[in-house]
C-alpha cells in the first residue's frame, strides 16, 4: 500500500499542504543563495586571494542544486506514501472484516435450512408455531449478528418470524422464487418488503426441503444486522485522529455504509482510486487523497459483488502534524543503525545522506584550504568567516532535513504495523466468536439430544451424517465430536486421525468433561486452553464445548459436543491474508506469556516463546503499539495489538483469553558501530576564537573518540570509497592507495593507513561515513583512514594544553589536549610529523601505540 518509488508525483500540487517541507525548502534556498553570494563576493573583492577556495564553493553550489531538488522531492514523496499506506491499510481493514463476517453467514443459512424441526414445520408436518419460534429465538441468542429470521412458504407467506417490531404477513419479493430454484444460498442487499422500515436489508436465504419428499417447500431468510456491524467496524477506528472517513462501497461506487454520515451520506456516489496512485480526487468541492480496496475473497467466498472498502482524507488535513515523532523515542544506536540500512528501506534517504555527506566534506575541505591564511586581506577574512558560519548552518539544515525525512519513513512504517496488527486481532476475535456460537447451537440439535438421552436406541449413523454435513459446511474445523456423560466419544466427523487411529471410543479429558457438565444453561460454553490435543492430531488448538441437554429438559445434561478448531490452517490463513501485499513482513499470534500460536516467521515456530519487552506483553486489551527495536539480530519495525473481544465474546460472556498479534518488518542486520556513530552525531564543538587569532584544528573521529590535527598540515579529505586496495609490501596498517586529483586529472597517489587499527589493534570497518584525511609534513604526504569528519574549529591558545608524557617513550602519538566546550570535552591532538613517522616505520607495536593514545 505504499506509493511506488518510480511513481511520478507533482510536488507543486502537494507542497502547499506540507508546512514542514515548505520550511525545509525555504531553508535550503536561503543556504543556496548564501553560497552563491559568498562565491560572488570572493570573485569580485579578492579574486587572487580566494583563488584556492573558489573550486570548493563551486562544488558546494553544484551539490546544493541537486540536493535541494532531491531532498524536497523525497520529503513530498514519503509524506504522500505515509498517508497512502495508512488509509490503504484502513480500507483493507473495512472490506476484509466485512467479507470474513459474511462468509460465516453463508454457512449459517445453509445449515439452518436443513434443521429438521424447522423443515417439518414449513412442510406442514408440524403445525404448532410455539416450539419453532422458541428455536429461532434460541438461534438468535447464539448468533447475535442477526436482527430477523423468517420462515416462508412457497408463495411468500410468512410462517414464523422473531422481530415482533416489524411484522410481515407475506411478500412477493423476487428473492423467494430465486431461492426456491437455487440449490445454495442467495445473497440479497437492497430494499425488500421482508424488512419494512429499512432502507436496505442484507438477507441470506436458502430453500427448505420437505423431510419426506425432498421437494422445496419454503424459504429460510437470515437478516444480517448490517448497520450495527458496520458501526462496530467504524467504531474500531475511533481512536484514530479522525482526519479521514471510512466507507463501504457497492459496485457502482455508491456509499452503502459511512463512518460519518454527516460528512458523506449513505447513497452518495464517490470517486474511487483502486490503483492506489497518489492523485487528488474532488468530491463536492473538496479535494481528497483516496484509497479503494476490493475484496480478496475468503475460503472461496468472493464477498458481495463489487463491494469495496474505501478511506478518504481531505488534502488539507492529510499532512497535519501528528503528536510525537518516531525518532524521538528511539535509542540513538538503533536510529543510527537503521540509517545505515537506508539504501534498502528508503533509497532516496540513502542518496540524500550520501549527497549531504559529500557537501559536508567539500565544506570541510574548504575550511582546511583557508586555514592559516594571514595578513591584512580584510576582504578574504570576511569571506572566510562567512564560509565558516554558512558551513555550520549547512550542516544544521542537512541534519534536520534528513531527520525529517527519516522520521516520515519510520513513522509511516510504524503506523502501518499498528494498523496491520489491529486488523489481525479483529479478524481473530470475530472468527472465534463464531466458534463459540457454533458449539452452543449444534448442542441444541434435536437428533443429538435424543440420541444421547437414549444411547441404546439412538440412530448413530444419522448422527454421524449430521456431523459430516456440518463439517462440510463449516470447513474451519478439524472434526466435531459428541460424547456422553462419561466423556466417551460416541460420534465424530472425520473420525480417523492422521496416524490411522479413530477418535471414536476415546475420552475427552477429565477437566474438560467436568467443566462441560457444570455449564449452567444453553448460553454457556467452555473453551479449552490453547494446548496440543489428540482430537487435533496432536496439534495445539482451541476446542469449543457445549453441553447437550435432554429433550424438553434443559436442566439435565446428557453429554457434550466439542468442535475442534483447525487452528494451524486458519490462523496461518489470517496472518498470510493480511500481509499478502507486504512480502517483507512477518506476523505472529502469541499469548500473554509470549507463546507462539501461529507464525509466518520461519525462525519462530509454533510452540516457541517470543522474547518481547514486558510492556508489550502487558499492554491493555484493545491497545496497540509500534516501535523500532532490535529483534533476532536485526533492526525491526514491530507492531503489537492486544485482542479486545467482539460483541459479547470475551467481553461479557465470562471467557477471557487474550491474544496478541505482532508484525515484524526487518530493515537490516544490527550494525556493530551504530553506537559509535550515534555518539558522533551528538558531539559538537564550540569555537572560542576567530580564525585569525586562534589555533585552527581539523577534527575527526576514530570510532566515537574525537581527535584533532593542526589544520595547516591537512591537505584535504576524500571518501574512503575511493581507496584502491593495492598492496604496500609489509607496511603495517596500510589499506591501499588513494588518487589525488586536480581539475579532474590524477596528480599522484598516497598510501592510506588505518588510524583505527593503529589505535585499537583491530582493523577498521569501512562504512559510508568513513573518510581519508590527506596529511602533508616535510614534503611527504600520507592518507589516514578515519571513522568520520567533524569540522575545522578555531580554539583559543589557552584551551590547548600539553598532554602528559608517557614514560619510556621517545615520542608521543597524542601531544596535546584541547579543553573544549568549557572543559567538558577533551579532544586528543596528534602531531602530523610524528604520526607519519610511526606509520611508515612500523616499529611500534599496536600495544605501545594504544598506551600512547590512552
Amino acid at each position: 500500500m505504499r506509493v511506488a518509488t518510480n511513481t511520478s508525483v507533482d510536488t507543486d500540487m502537494f507542497m502547499p499542504f506540507m508546512r514542514d517541507v515548505l520550511r525545509c525548502e525555504n531553508s535550503l534556498r536561503e543556504l543556496n543563495l548564501m553560497w552563491r553570494l559568498i562565491e560572488s563576493s570572493a570573485k569580485m573583492n579578492c579574486p587572487e586571494e580566494a583563488h584556492s577556495i573558489l573550486p570548493m564553493m563551486a562544488a558546494t553550489r553544484a551539490g546544493f542544486q541537486r540536493l535541494e531538488r532531491d531532498l524536497v522531492s523525497s520529503l513530498v514523496h514519503e509524506s504522500i506514501s505515509e498517508v497512502m499506506a495508512e488509509i490503504g491499510t484502513s480500507a483493507r481493514h473495512v472490506i476484509d472484516i466485512v467479507v470474513r463476517n459474511l462468509y460465516e453467514r453463508t454457512a449459517d443459512v445453509g445449515f439452518l435450512a436443513t434443521d429438521q424441526e424447522l423443515c417439518r414445520f414449513v412442510a406442514g408436518l408440524d403445525s404448532d408455531p410455539a416450539p419453532v419460534l422458541e428455536r429461532l429465538r434460541e438461534y438468535r441468542n447464539k448468533y447475535t449478528v442477526y436482527d430477523e429470521i423468517l420462515l416462508l412458504d412457497r408463495d411468500g407467506n410468512v410462517l414464523a418470524q422473531i422481530d415482533e417490531d416489524s411484522p410481515v404477513e407475506g411478500s412477493h419479493d423476487p428473492l423467494i422464487a430465486q431461492t426456491l430454484q437455487h440449490q445454495g444460498y442467495v445473497e440479497t442487499f437492497r430494499p425488500t418488503s421482508l424488512r419494512p422500515g429499512k432502507e436496505r436489508a442484507l438477507i441470506y436465504s436458502h430453500r427448505m426441503l420437505d423431510p419426506l419428499t425432498g421437494e422445496p417447500v419454503g424459504v429460510l431468510c437470515l437478516s444480517f444486522a448490517f448497520q450495527g456491524e458496520m458501526e462496530g467496524i467504524f467504531h474500531s477506528r475511533a481512536n484514530e485522529d479522525r482526519r479521514s472517513i471510512a466507507l463501504l462501497l457497492d459496485g457502482e461506487h455508491r456509499v452503502i455504509a459511512s463512518g460519518d454520515p454527516l460528512w458523506i451520506s449513505v447513497g452518495a456516489p464517490v470517486p474511487v482510486n483502486q490503483e492506489g496512485a497518489p492523485q487528488l480526487l474532488v468530491r463536492s468541492g473538496r479535494t481528497y487523497l483516496v484509497q479503494t480496496v476490493a475484496a480478496q475473497g475468503y475460503q472461496g467466498y468472493p464477498g458481495p459483488a463489487g463491494w469495496k472498502g474505501q478511506v478518504m482524507v481531505p488534502i488539507e488535513l492529510a499532512f497535519s502534524r501528528k503528536q510525537g515523532r518516531a525518532l524521538d523515542n528511539l535509542e540513538p544506536a538503533i536510529a543510527q543503525g537503521l540509517l545505515a540500512h537506508a539504501q534498502s528501506f528508503c533509497p532516496p534517504l540513502h542518496e540524500i545522506v550520501t549527497a549531504a555527506d559529500t557537501i559536508r566534506r567539500v565544506v570541510w575541505n574548504g575550511q582546511v584550504m583557508t586555514a592559516g591564511e594571514r595578513g591584512g586581506q580584510h576582504q578574504l577574512k570576511a569571506v572566510l568567516e562567512q564560509i565558516g558560519e554558512t558551513g555550520a548552518r549547512t550542516n544544521e539544515v542537512f541534519t534536520q532535513s534528513i531527520r525529517d525525512l527519516y522520521d516520515t519513513v519510520l513513522s509511516s512504517r510504524m503506523r502501518d504495523s499498528e494498523l496491520l496488527t489491529r486488523l489481525l486481532v479483529d479478524l481473530l476475535d470475530r472468527n472465534l466468536y463464531e466458534r463459540a456460537n457454533d458449539c452452543r447451537w449444534w448442542a441444541h440439535t434435536p437428533e443429538l439430544r435424543a440420541a444421547l438421552a437414549q444411547p441404546d436406541t439412538g440412530d448413530w449413523q444419522q448422527i454421524h451424517q449430521i456431523l459430516e454435513h456440518i463439517n462440510a459446511l463449516y470447513t474451519v474445523y478439524t472434526r466435531l465430536v459428541v460424547y456422553d456423560c462419561q466423556g466417551r466419544i460416541v460420534a465424530a466427523s472425520r473420525p480417523c486421525s492422521g496416524d490411522g487411529s479413530s477418535v471414536l471410543g476415546s475420552h475427552v479429558d477429565a477437566a474438560t468433561l467436568a467443566a462441560v457438565l457444570a455449564l449452567p444453561d444453553t448460553q454457556s460454553y467452555y473453551a479449552t486452553p490453547w494446548q496440543p490435543s489428540p482430537l487435533c492430531d496432536g496439534q495445539a488448538t482451541y476446542i469449543y464445548h457445549a453441553a447437550i441437554r435432554a429433550p424438553g429438559n434443559d436442566q439435565t445434561v446428557v453429554g457434550g459436543i466439542g468442535i475442534v478448531f483447525n487452528a494451524a490452517a486458519e490462523l496461518d490463513a489470517m496472518l498470510r491474508g493480511a500481509t499478502a501485499d507486504k512480502p517483507g513482513t512477518r506476523t505472529v499470534f502469541i499469548d500473554r506469556q509470549g507463546l507462539v500460536l501461529a507464525s509466518t516467521d520461519p525462525h519462530r515456530a509454533v510452540g516457541s516463546t517470543l522474547p518481547l519487552p514486558p510492556e508489550m506483553l502487558q499492554q491493555g486489551r484493545g491497545a496497540s503499539v509500534s516501535r523500532a527495536m532490535v529483534h533476532d539480530g536485526h533492526y525491526c519495525i514491530v507492531g503489537c495489538s492486544a485482542s479486545n473481544g467482539y460483541r459479547e465474546f470475551k467481553v461479557s460472556d465470562g471467557y477471557r483469553d487474550d491474544v496478541l498479534a505482532l508484525s515484524f518488518e526487518s530493515l537490516g542486520a544490527v550494525q556493530n558501530g551504530a553506537l559509535d556513530a550515534a555518539q558522533r552525531q551528538r558531539t559538537a564543538l564550540q569555537s572560542m576564537s576567530t580564525a585569525l587569532d586562534g589555533q585552527e584544528m581539523a577534527t575527526f573521529f576514530v570510532d566515537s573518540a574525537l581527535f584533532a590535527l593542526d589544520a595547516g598540515s591537512v591537505l584535504e579529505a576524500q571518501s574512503a570509497s575511493a581507496i584502491a586496495p593495492v598492496s604496500a609490501g609489509r607496511q603495517p596498517y596500510c589499506v591501499g592507495a588513494l588518487a589525488r586529483k586536480a581539475h579532474d586529472s590524477i596528480t599522484g597517489y598516497v598510501w592510506v593507513f588505518d588510524l583505527g587499527h593503529l589505535l585499537r589493534g583491530q582493523p577498521s570497518e569501512i562504512t559510508q561515513e568513513s573518510q581519508v584525511i590527506v596529511l602533508q609534513h616535510g614534503g611527504r604526504r600520507t592518507g589516514l583512514l578515519v571513522s568520520e569528519l567533524h569540522g575545522v574549529t578555531a580554539f583559543a591558545r589557552d584551551q590547548i594544553i600539553k598532554a602528559p608524557a608517557m614514560p619510556g617513550q621517545q615520542g608521543q602519538l597524542i601531544t596535546h589536549l584541547i579543553r573544549a566546550n568549557q572543559s567538558q570535552t577533551l579532544v586528543q591532538c596528534m602531531d602530523a610529523g610524528h604520526l607519519m613517522a610511526l606509520l611508515r616505520s612500523g616499529t611500534n607495536s599496536p600495544e605501545n601505540l594504544q598506551r600512547q593514545a590512552a
